[in-house]
């Protein structure tokens, strides 16, 4: 029996530009486990946010979305229509967006957006479905349920606005979710709350998710497995305690380097030089070449293949493809 919720098998997700098209995700694959947390992380522009979008079926043109497949629950999700698509969105696979006030509409009051999937999807009607509305406010811990019902979104701070969002996404008990940076517009306080309510809330219903993130501290938390993406490209998997203790590529080093840490106020925090390239200046090789200390003839011309470091930990750099060499233990130390 597949224990996988989720099989994700060579994505490509290409745009199509004026002057040439490019792969904002290119062949990767990965999947989610049942009752898992899959964490993704990687900088802005890694590709990150459009795997989510990818999986969910919203990429709109000039977006089009390959590859081999994206399987749920044996459902090749590349195969459906949009019609079905919409069917399962929503209801089986639902999405926690990273901005909730640009996300939630500010013309509805926010008991009749979180009641339109169940109108949708569960034909709940008129006091019924007003009764599970003011349930969902009361489990993402909103006070007032009844009297938060009839407000609006700009009557909410960003903490319920983001717990609205939450709601709407539970709504329908769905058995896999994709949060997409959920806390990255709220402060540290109501982080640890939000990021502690789908804990519980993942824990109850025993749900699968997918986290989108930046920060490594957050991934720490939650997650069980994790996935590091660069320039469109998976570059380290393994399990949390594994990636965050013995790191074996360069990028994911270079992250875990940058993160400030107790007793060391005096120093400078380290950082990786450069930035991520655009898809269209990738090159032919490994596409974190150019900003990194471990850099080799090899690395500019040919792209590595995720190779095993142990079990269940995989990396794509050359000294780890490499018969008998390891990626470093040193630190990416700050350039003056």
């Amino acid at each position: 029996m597949n224990s996988n919720i989720l099989e994700v098998n060579k994505l490509k997700t290409t745009f199509f530009s004026r002057k040439t098209p490019f792969n904002a995700v290119d062949e990767i694959s990965f999947h989610v486990a049942k009752g898992e947390t899959l964490g993704i992380v990687g900088e802005s522009g890694c590709g990150k946010s459009v795997t989510s979008l990818s999986i969910m079926g919203l990429v709109k043109p000039p977006g089009k979305v390959s590859g081999d497949e994206i399987k749920y629950n044996g459902i090749n999700l590349l195969e459906l229509s949009k019609r079905e698509m919409r069917k399962l969105r929503g209801n089986e696979i639902s999405m926690i967006f990273q901005e909730p006030m640009t996300s939630l509409n500010p013309v509805y009051n926010v008991g009749d957006q979180i009641g339109e999937s169940l109108k949708v999807h569960k034909n709940l009607k008129g006091k019924e479905r007003k009764e599970k509305v003011v349930d969902l406010l009361k489990q993402v811990g909103i006070p007032r349920a009844e009297e938060i019902y009839y407000n609006y979104p700009h009557q909410l701070s960003g903490g319920m606005r983001q717990r609205i969002m939450i709601a709407i996404a539970m709504a329908c008990d769905p058995k896999l979710i994709i949060a997409d940076e959920p806390t990255t517009a709220l402060d540290v306080t109501i982080q640890a709350q939000i990021l502690e309510l789908m804990k519980e809330l993942q824990a109850k219903k025993g749900m699968s998710m997918i986290l989108i993130t930046h920060d490594l501290g957050v991934v720490s938390e939650v997650c069980d497995r994790l996935v590091v993406m660069y320039a469109g490209k998976i570059v380290e998997t393994g399990a949390v305690k594994d990636v965050l203790s013995s790191p074996s590529h360069p990028y994911t080093k270079g992250l875990l380097a940058s993160l400030p840490k107790k007793g060391h106020k005096e120093k400078r925090l380290n950082y990786i030089p450069g930035q991520v390239p655009a898809p269209i200046n990738w090159g032919k090789g490994c596409r974190f070449s150019d900003r990194c200390p471990y850099v080799m003839s090899k690395c500019h011309t040919d792209i590595p293949l995720l190779t095993k470091v142990k079990d269940g930990q995989e990396s794509a750099c050359w000294l780890t493809v490499e018969e008998g060499r390891r990626a470093p233990n040193d630190t990416i130390e700050a350039t003056s």
